[in-house]
C-alpha cells in the first residue's frame, strides 16, 4: 500500500484530505527540517505547496518517493532534471482557479481606483463626505496583458465586460480573444507606450525575470497603474520603487513581492502610499481551493492505478516565450 504525505494542509483542508486519503500523514508546515523529513522518508507520494523547495538535496532524502504533486500551476520549486533522473512523475495543477486570480486582479483594481479603503475609513471615523474620493473609471481605459494564459484570458473577459480596451503581449496568440472580445496583440513596447493599467501574468522564467525593470518602466505612460499576481521576481523592486517616487507609477497594486519571505527587504515598498500588497492571496478562496485538492486527489488516483497522470509533468515542453521582452 502506498504512504501519501500531505504538505502545507491548511486547517480549512484537513477534513477534505482525510475525506479521500484516510491514512495521509498530514504535516501543516513546510518540510525543512530533519524530523518532518524523516516522517515522509518512507512516503511514496508527496503532495506539496510552493513554500517546500524540493532541490536536489530533499529529493536524495526521500528514497521511496514516486509521485510528486504540486499544488499549484507553477512547479519552478521542483528540480524536475532531478525527478526525472530519480524515476519520480511530478505532477501540476494546470487551472484550479485561474477565475479567482482574475477577479483579484480586478477587486485590487476597483478597491485603489474607487478609494474604498479611504472612504471606508472616512465613515469609520464619522465623516460621511466624498470630497477628494473622486475615483477613476474603467470603461473606455487601455488595459495591458502580459501573458494571456488561462488567467490572462479571464482578465480579458471581465476588462471586456467592463468596457475596456485590450491590448495584449503573447507568441501564442488566441484567436477566441481577438475574435469574440476585440484584443490587440502588439510589441511589448507598444503595450507599455499604450496601456492605462499593466497587468502581468507570465510564469517565472530566466526570460521573464525583472522584465519589469527602470528601461521597461521608462517605457510606460506617465501616471500607469502596474498589477501582479503572478510571481514577484517579475518585477525589479528598486526600479519600481524609483518610478513610484518619480510619480511615473500611480499605482502598483501587488500580491507577489520579489523577496515575500524577507518583509524588511520589501519594507519601504509596502509603505508607500500608493502602493497596496496583499499576501498572496489572489489564488486562495473557498472553490479554487477544493478544485485544486481534487485534482491532486484525481493524479494519486490514476497513479495508482497504474496510469499516467493526466497533468503529469513532461520534461520536455513547448515554451512560448514573450517576444521582446528584453526591449
Amino acid at each position: 500500500m502506498s504512504r501519501i504525505a500531505f504538505l502545507e494542509v491548511d486547517k480549512e483542508d484537513q477534513k477534505l484530505v482525510r475525506e479521500h486519503v484516510p491514512d495521509a500523514i498530514m504535516i501543516e508546515s513546510v518540510l525543512n527540517d530533519s524530523e518532518l523529513i524523516d516522517t515522509c522518508k518512507d512516503a511514496h507520494v508527496i503532495s506539496c505547496f510552493i513554500h517546500t523547495h524540493f532541490s536536489k538535496e530533499l529529493i536524495a532524502k526521500l528514497p521511496e518517493l514516486k509521485l510528486l504533486c504540486t499544488r499549484s500551476v507553477g512547479f519552478d520549486h521542483i528540480d524536475i532534471e532531478e525527478c526525472t533522473k530519480r524515476g519520480i512523475t511530478v505532477c501540476n495543477v494546470p487551472d484550479y482557479g485561474s477565475h479567482v486570480i482574475a477577479e483579484h486582479v480586478f477587486a485590487l483594481l476597483l478597491s485603489t481606483l474607487r478609494h474604498i479603503r479611504e472612504g471606508e475609513e472616512r465613515v469609520r471615523s464619522g465623516a460621511f463626505d466624498y470630497h477628494g474620493l473622486r475615483g477613476m473609471a474603467l470603461r473606455g481605459k487601455t488595459i495591458g496583458i502580459i501573458g494571456t494564459g488561462k488567467i490572462g484570458r479571464r482578465v480579458a473577459q471581465i476588462a471586456h465586460g467592463f468596457g475596456m480596451k485590450i491590448l495584449a503581449v503573447d507568441r501564442c496568440r488566441t484567436v477566441e480573444l481577438i475574435d469574440l472580445l476585440g484584443v490587440r496583440y502588439v510589441t511589448l513596447d507598444e503595450l507599455l507606450k499604450q496601456s492605462d493599467i499593466v497587468t502581468l501574468h507570465v510564469p517565472d522564467t530566466k526570460e521573464t525575470e525583472h522584465m519589469i525593470n527602470a528601461k521597461t518602466l521608462s517605457k510606460m505612460k506617465n501616471g500607469v497603474i502596474l498589477v501582479n499576481t503572478a510571481r514577484g521576481v517579475l518585477i525589479e523592486s528598486g526600479a519600481l520603487l524609483d518610478a513610484l517616487k518619480k510619480g511615473k507609477i500611480a499605482h502598483a497594486l501587488l500580491d507577489v513581492l520579489e523577496h515575500e519571505q524577507n518583509f524588511e527587504e520589501n519594507k519601504e515598498l509596502i509603505a508607500h502610499p500608493k502602493v497596496v500588497t496583499t499576501p498572496h492571496i489572489a489564488f486562495y478562496a473557498d472553490d479554487s481551493m477544493r478544485n485544486m485538492y481534487l485534482d491532486v486527489f484525481q493524479s494519486i488516483e490514476q497513479w495508482t492505478q497504474g496510469k499516467e497522470p493526466e497533468h503529469s509533468i513532461r520534461p520536455l515542453r513547448i515554451v512560448c516565450d514573450l517576444p521582446g521582452i528584453h526591449a
